[in-house]
């Protein structure tokens, strides 16, 4: 078959933005042949590849390289390839340093293959389409820094992103949506809106809550206990430091000592910042000798918790290295493991729902097989049954669970369909082993309990930015922190604008007043920039009658004027039903 009847067959994405990668390093070759080019895999919406250059990129750099790119697109070059020794491989690309790393790294009697499209040869494994012409759209998106390996001791590299799809139509919607996605990012807006900040005198990745943005993190918060009263929680706290000991029986610095701050020795003991809630829970479970009468026991904690990020994976509220879980671990006998779980999915549905998450995937994380045990197949049998008994339909992460057992992963699409995870519920029958966790059974003996691991929300901060880009900022009624101000039209009004404000507030509603000088188109636009449910303008007829002019957010009909006992009886009303 010639290269030019390959043009119009369609291949999977993931390989088409593979060949757009190869494709994006030929262009850079010939417009700029100072650069090594390292590695450029296909990414999801896109691909990257990274390259060794003196001279940054600019952003007219990657407008001629698009030009580029089209050109060899358009001369459908066929993509050869070729097999290859280690020695061949190494001789090929002695010039490049990077190149000849990968290749001495491929693992003995792995095939090593070498794949050509024009006068460019790349080392790569493969999955491509067959002829460059595969590529119907394709973009340049952004430069940006990169350590070669992702390790910081080494070379700094310079990251050209793309993307690339079958035809310009999909190119554009994808365009489009990455447009609404930077009009919502929760960073903009967290600043636009008073609601967070990150102060780089404080250090990276940690989060000052503003007044607006605590109010809304207070309302997640109560909500959440609302629901943990409802099941029988009981509230505990627990310290930010811990012996490093705990760590050492729990196995996390075993598993994880690469997510956490380093030892702090005080009088020649190490403790370690948690990174988790679960030892110092297990710590008060095991303060007391336990029956199985006692069983379930189910501890919450909003504990704020410390992991090491680098600084380059630091993103806003979502990416973060101190953060507040919505945390809970509830403690029950193997008999009552199946019945907590399912509450537990019930909690899962009902806060999801309340925040006004109508796409949900639920993916069970199973153990890696070179781990498992017996335990892990009655943990995954419960979360199966827990699933089916609520008829939530579910896919499977083959293992992705913890190093001490499967897990339900909770993730959401917000309102432009991109997705998140969230929440997370685990079993877990580790620990409890681990720190020699007991109960007195009915039969006189000794019995380990079993652990679940619950954080729904995952973090208040994550659930927090995710909350600001599914809504754009603008809140619903029952959660925005302030849900109205009363607008007066000239300073003749203010007293009477106060006065319905203070009526507002003694109602259990937040509710603010303009006391500026501005006009009041001014005032009116400037508090739908800052997305407030409703401007109530008060002018000398309404300070008369006792009424209000209700502007809401979203309607553009103009309503009349209603008495201040309607509207907060309205206000209300959406505060009650959560919209």
């Amino acid at each position: 078959m010639t290269a030019a009847a390959h043009r119009h067959e369609q291949v999977p994405l993931d390989e088409l933005r593979h060949t757009a990668a190869h494709v994006l390093a030929y262009a850079v070759q010939d417009l700029f042949p100072d650069a090594k080019p390292t590695i450029g895999p296909a990414i999801a919406d896109g691909f990257y590849y990274d390259f060794d250059r003196a001279i940054p990129f600019t952003p007219e750099d990657l407008e001629r390289l698009e030009v580029r790119m089209r050109e060899i697109i358009a001369a459908d070059y066929e993509m050869n390839g070729e097999r290859t020794t280690r020695e061949g491989a190494i001789e090929r690309f002695k010039g490049n340093p990077y190149k000849v790393e990968l290749a001495r790294e491929i693992p003995e009697g792995e095939p090593i293959t070498l794949y050509t499209i024009g006068a460019f040869t790349d080392l790569c494994r493969g999955g491509h389409a067959k002829t460059t012409g595969a590529i119907g759209a394709v973009k340049l998106t952004s430069v940006a820094g990169a350590y070669w390996r992702g390790d910081e001791n080494n070379p700094m590299l310079q990251r050209i992103y793309g993307t690339a799809w079958h035809t310009q139509t999909e190119l554009d919607a994808y365009l489009l949506r990455i447009e609404e996605a930077q009009k919502r990012d929760h960073r903009k807006l967290g600043a636009e809106l008073g609601l967070f900040t990150v102060e780089e005198d404080a250090g990276g990745g940690l989060i000052f809550w503003l007044p607006k943005g605590t109010i809304v993190r207070g309302i997640i918060e109560n909500f959440i206990r609302e629901g943990l009263a409802e099941r029988g929680y009981q509230q505990v706290v627990t310290p930010h430091i811990l012996s490093e000991r705990l760590f050492e029986i729990s196995g996390h610095l075993e598993n994880y000592a690469h997510g956490m701050y380093g030892p702090l020795e005080v009088e020649g003991q190490r403790f370690r910042l948690k990174p988790m809630n679960c030892p110092g829970h297990i710590l008060i479970y095991r303060s007391e000798g336990r029956s199985y009468r006692d069983l379930p026991l189910r501890y919450a904690e909003f504990g704020t918790v410390y992991r090491f990020e680098r600084s380059g994976t630091l993103h806003g509220l979502t990416r973060v290295r101190g953060f507040t879980q919505d945390d809970a671990h509830l403690f029950c006998t193997p008999e009552q493991l199946q019945s907590e779980y399912e509450q537990t999915a019930d909690e899962a549905i009902r806060l999801v729902a309340a925040f006004g998450f109508g796409d949900v995937e639920y993916v069970l994380s199973t153990r890696d097989p070179g781990v498992r045990t017996d335990t892990d197949e009655i943990a995954e049998e419960a979360i199966r049954k827990a699933l089916a008994s609520r008829k939530l339909p579910y896919s499977i992460d083959p293992g992705g669970g913890a190093f001490y057992g499967p897990k339900l992963d909770i993730n959401v699409h917000d309102a432009i369909g991109r997705a998140w995870q969230l929440g997370t519920v685990q079993v877990d029958f580790v620990l409890p082993q681990r720190f020699d966790l007991k109960y007195r059974g009915s039969d006189g003996a000794d019995h380990m309990p079993v652990m679940i691991h619950r954080a729904l929300a995952g973090s208040l901060e994550r659930f927090f930015g995710v909350l600001i880009e599914h809504y754009g900022g603008a809140f619903p009624a029952w959660l925005a922190p302030v849900q109205a101000v009363v607008t007066p039209i000239s300073e003749h009004q203010l007293e009477y604008a106060t006065a319905v404000r203070d009526r507002l507030r003694a109602a259990g509603l937040r509710a603010e007043v303009d006391t500026s000088n501005e006009k009041l188109g001014y005032k009116i636009r400037h508090w739908k920039t800052q997305k407030v449910p409703y401007i109530l303008v008060a002018g000398r007829s309404e300070a008369e009658a006792g009424t209000i002019a209700p502007n809401e957010r979203g309607n553009d009909e103009k309503r009349p004027s209603i008495p201040v006992e309607a509207f907060i009886d309205e206000l209300r009303d959406r505060v009650a039903r959560k919209v």
